[in-house]
């Protein structure tokens, strides 16, 4: 996997990231979702065989929050990009890694130091310990 770009990068990891992290559409998607902190077991597919496992590695540099993830046994990988808008909420956005013209808003909140729960325009994008 070549995730690792020839310009520099904001991130600390240093692979591709999406030029405007802060783009209006992230604050429109942001607008949109209500995030409570608890189990949604009424949406619909979110189910234990609907969830992906993997490794996630955190990090904070110039006042962002970056998550950088992978899935399918490390054969795709992802990167959040976000900003901190209140003490437990996050708001920037999801690139692939894998296929990097894929990129989408995405808005967590963070319950406690083992859950994340987050949607992105395809849904929910949460993370646990």
């Amino acid at each position: 996997m070549n995730t690792h770009t020839e310009q520099p990068t904001r991130n600390p990891f240093g692979v591709q990231e999406d030029p405007d992290p802060d783009a209006a559409d992230v604050d429109e998607f942001a607008d949109s979702v209500e995030l409570s902190g608890g189990a949604a077991p009424t949406i619909p597919g979110d189910t234990a065989e609907a969830w992906k496992e993997g490794k996630a590695m955190v990090k904070v540099a110039g006042g962002r929050f970056y998550l950088m993830f992978d899935w399918r046994n490390g054969e795709r990988h992802a990167l959040l990009d976000v900003r901190y808008i209140a003490p437990d909420t996050l708001m920037g956005r999801y690139i692939n890694l894998s296929s990097p013209d894929i990129t989408r808003p995405w808005v967590g909140m963070i319950v406690d130091n083992r859950r994340i729960d987050g949607r992105w325009t395809n849904g929910r994008l949460d993370f646990r310990r």
